[in-house]
């Protein structure tokens, strides 16, 4: 869960990186029941590890035109 937002987590994109999200904890407790022979995680509880365990949806990097402007400006480090 960490590359996705690593890499998708920019201004503006918020709202797609909270909706990756939401998707995984959702297959998560999925996956929880399916294992479970008792059907007890309910959406409360599996709320609660989200939070814990879930790194929240926010922007990691400036808009893209800042970000590549710092690494080309100059010589490049290939030559």
């Amino acid at each position: 869960m960490r590359g996705h937002p690593a890499y998708y987590a920019v201004r503006g994109n918020t709202d797609a990186v909270a909706a990756f999200r939401d998707q995984v904890t959702r297959m998560w407790l999925k996956a929880l029941r399916r294992r479970s022979q008792r059907n007890r995680l309910n959406w409360t509880r599996m709320h609660r590890l989200a939070i814990r365990w879930l790194p929240p949806a926010r922007v990691l990097h400036p808009f893209p035109a800042q970000r590549f402007a710092v690494r080309t400006q100059g010589r490049s480090p290939g030559r």
